[in-house]
């Protein structure tokens, strides 16, 4: 697998777009095996490294004009994080490659593909351990954090790879998974896509070059997914998923969940991953298991043993008779809606963040006929949602440190107090993990 990903690289010109996590990895990647290959580093940041410095095949491009000749290269390795939404890229898009594709091109047979505007990183390691519970060759990798260079040298012929892609890795896949997951979409990512049809559009490369041997599992109930699947009459064999529709192939009856007329779920039993939006998850994981035929018992077992991932509807204690839940991933309304559900006695609010320019009407909607009492609203666009709301509930902060302290103050005891931005960190934090390890910091140190 790994000769014949060199064996598409040996001997071109290549640029590696961006130097960030996966940059480096796909540099790693190349200096391993190519250790005389030309390469260029193109990143408008600075890089200083004194490894790169003793390194005689490699040039460096940096500062604002470091996409000014994309053309002279024979490939252009893009890292997810470089958006050129700006960029005319029309003489140079079959240029343009990643390590999702070069992967994909030389190994799609094995691959589970998961995606969605929410729920991709818990779906996929939900799938990953049911896998790795009755199949110990099995890798986890792509969006999750974990570059598929790194964990190539793992692996055989035989592995199978559970990839968490998200839209920028799809923006320019000219090659799908053997079996692709679409969760749902939402409005989201328009700084990086656009607009919200280039975004979908995008996500839907999942499924874009599938053929009749493969499989593409999405959700029926999110119509604007089932409407795009529609219009797009795609190759592969389709699974629809919608809890509410009997027709559907996967859905919901009474209290228990059929794949078909194979029972696979039962809703009464306990879990850790709580809400509607968690059960549809583990609807999806358990669904890709039918496909792969393994035991359904033991899925379920693993299913209902699962523990929410870090910052996703996290419980981080009770202080003071008021449990406090931080869900730095819910950066869309959708989500936001989805966390409070799942909570159910969520007395104070606390949301708000960088505005990308998305539609707030459904989240305000459903705030002014919720039952919270406390809505904590931080910069920017908690400031300018308060301005729909009920202002008796209404407490405009302008830190996180200073929305704690008004939270320690006003949540009855015995409730919740919930940390859902429905908006990114990056105004005020580096990512969402600094900005939900603060919050956890002042809710300690406050008490």
């Amino acid at each position: 697998m790994i000769e014949k990903i060199i064996n598409q690289l040996k001997d071109k010109k290549i640029a590696l777009l961006g130097f960030g996590r996966e940059g480096k990895s796909t540099y790693q990647f190349i200096r391993t095996y190519l250790k005389e290959q030309p390469l260029t580093i193109l990143d408008k940041n600075p890089i200083s490294n004194e490894n790169l410095e003793k390194d005689d095949f490699l040039n460096i491009v940096t500062g604002d004009a470091y996409l000014d000749s994309l053309d002279v290269y024979e490939l252009i390795i893009k890292t997810p994080g470089i958006s050129l939404k700006d960029t005319d890229i029309n003489s140079i898009k079959d240029k343009i490659t990643s390590q999702m594709e070069l992967f994909l091109e030389v190994n799609r047979k094995n691959v589970i593909g998961i995606t969605g505007t929410k729920g991709k990183s818990t779906t996929s390691s939900l799938i990953y351990e049911m896998i790795k519970d009755q199949n110990e060759n099995c890798i986890l990798a792509g969006n999750i954090g974990i570059p598929l260079f790194d964990v190539l040298k793992d692996s055989n012929e035989e592995t199978l790879f559970v990839l968490e892609m998200s839209s920028h890795q799809l923006e320019f896949l000219k090659v799908s998974p053997h079996i692709g997951v679409i969760l749902n979409l939402f409005e989201d990512h328009l700084d990086h896509a656009g607009s919200v049809s280039h975004y979908h559009a995008i996500k839907l490369n999942m499924f874009k070059f599938q053929d009749e041997q493969d499989f593409m599992v999405y959700s029926s109930f999110n119509k604007t997914l089932a409407s795009k699947v529609l219009e797009n009459h795609y190759l592969s064999q389709a699974y629809q998923i919608n809890l509410e529709d009997s027709k559907s192939d996967v859905f919901k009856r009474e209290q228990a969940v059929y794949f078909h007329d194979k029972k696979i779920y039962d809703t009464t039993l306990k879990r850790h991953l709580l809400g509607q939006h968690n059960l549809e998850n583990i609807v999806f994981a358990l669904t890709v298991m039918e496909l792969l035929h393994f035991d359904n018992e033991k899925a379920v077992g693993v299913a209902n043993q699962f523990n929410t991932l870090k910052y996703r509807l996290e419980s981080i204690g009770t202080f003071n008779f008021v449990t406090y839940y931080r869900s730095m991933l819910s950066t869309i309304p959708e989500a936001t809606i989805n966390d409070i559900e799942a909570l159910e006695n969520v007395n104070t609010l606390i949301f708000g963040g960088m505005d990308r320019g998305i539609s707030y009407e459904k989240l305000i909607d459903y705030l002014k006929k919720s039952s919270i009492e406390h809505f904590i609203c931080m910069p920017t666009t908690g400031h300018k949602i308060a301005s729909f709301l009920p202002q008796e509930k209404v407490f405009l902060v302008t830190t996180l440190k200073e929305a704690v302290e008004v939270a320690k103050k006003v949540t009855k005891k015995n409730t919740l107090c919930l940390l859902s931005p429905a908006a990114s960190s990056y105004e005020q934090f580096k990512n969402y993990e600094e900005k939900g390890d603060k919050f956890k910091e002042y809710v300690i140190q406050a008490d």
